[in-house]
Formats: C-alpha cells, sequence, structure tokens
C-alpha cells in the first residue's frame, strides 16, 4: 500500500532508478481503492522526495567532480547547462514529466552544483506532488475499467512490463558502459 510506495520511492529516485515503477503503482492502488487516492499521492510524493534528497545529498557531498563519474561527458555538459539556465524549473519539470524524461541526472546535478538544498526540495516536491496527484485522481476517476482490463489481461500485461524494464535497464547498462569505454580511451 502507501508504505510500499515510500519504499519503492527510494529505490526510484536513486541512481537506480526504475522507470514508471512509481506511476504504475499509484495508479494501481489509486484505481483499487478510489477513496484513498489522496493518500497513495502524497505517499509516492514522500517517498520519492526522500529518496530524490538522498541522492542530492550525496552528489552534494562528492561534487560536481562526481557528475563526471555517473554520467558521460556529453550528457554532464548538457544537463549542467539546462541546470545553470534553468535552476529550479530544471527540477521541477523533469520531476513532472513521465518515463523516459530522465530525473536523476537533474538530481545529481543539483547536489554536485551545490544548488540550495531547500529549493531542490520545494522543487521536487512540488513538481512530484503534481504527477501524482494527477495520476492518482485520474486513476480513481477512471481507473475501475482500467484495472478490469488489467485483471482480464494480468499474466501477459506483467510479462509485457517486466520486459520492457529489463530491456531498459540492460540498454542503459550498456549505453553506460559504452561511455565509460570511450571516456578511458580519451585519457
Amino acid at each position: 500500500g502507501g508504505f510500499g510506495l515510500i519504499l519503492l520511492g527510494l529505490m526510484d529516485s536513486s541512481i537506480i532508478p526504475l522507470p514508471g515503477s512509481m506511476d504504475i503503482l499509484t495508479v494501481w492502488l489509486a484505481a483499487r481503492a478510489e477513496r484513498f487516492w489522496l493518500y497513495y499521492a502524497v505517499m509516492a510524493t514522500v517517498g520519492s522526495v526522500l529518496g530524490g534528497y538522498i541522492t542530492y545529498h550525496l552528489a552534494r557531498k562528492q561534487g560536481k567532480e562526481s557528475l563526471g563519474k555517473r554520467l558521460s561527458k556529453k550528457r554532464m555538459q548538457r544537463v549542467t547547462r539546462i541546470f545553470e539556465k534553468f535552476g529550479f524549473g530544471a527540477i521541477v519539470v523533469p520531476a513532472i514529466l513521465p518515463p523516459p524524461m530522465p530525473m536523476v541526472p537533474f538530481i545529481l546535478a543539483a547536489g554536485a552544483m551545490q544548488y540550495s538544498a531547500k529549493k531542490f526540495v520545494i522543487a521536487f516536491f512540488v513538481g512530484r506532488a503534481v504527477r501524482f496527484t494527477v495520476l492518482a485522481f485520474l486513476a480513481a476517476k477512471y481507473g475501475g475499467a482500467l484495472l478490469k482490463e488489467i485483471y482480464r489481461m494480468g499474466l501477459p500485461l506483467l510479462i509485457a512490463f517486466l520486459a520492457v524494464s529489463l530491456a531498459t535497464g540492460i540498454y542503459f547498462f550498456i549505453q553506460r558502459s559504452e561511455e565509460h569505454t570511450s571516456e578511458l580511451q580519451s585519457h
């Protein structure tokens, strides 16, 4: 239930994100128990913000040099430029947008660039609160029919979700390995 959203949020906003998992669980819970939709939105927001803050804090302690260890040089430059230009908005907007919009690079940039912890928490909270409130509300309002279809097609959907999640994880692992290898060759 709600505490599961907090635990999942801690993982989802970490260095090892689980794209779409918070959205799916929030929608499923809110559609299943419509009258608790706001509770699920709040729990998803709290979990995500806690996870994001931990990642932010670790990046802040490690400093700007840590970005080079976690992101390719090209991606680091792009995220840094966006963050320097938009600051607060560079956190709010990705926090609202669904996958495949990557959130973790912006969390890392905020921490590594010593962005104000208070501003980070407020921006991340606002973005995640908007996202999960809208998702939970729509799921509670329209999700009953959708859930019936999910139950009917449960196993195929579960297999498809796991396959997409696995493929996404493998893709990002390979991409990161290739970027790391090319960086080592350039030195």
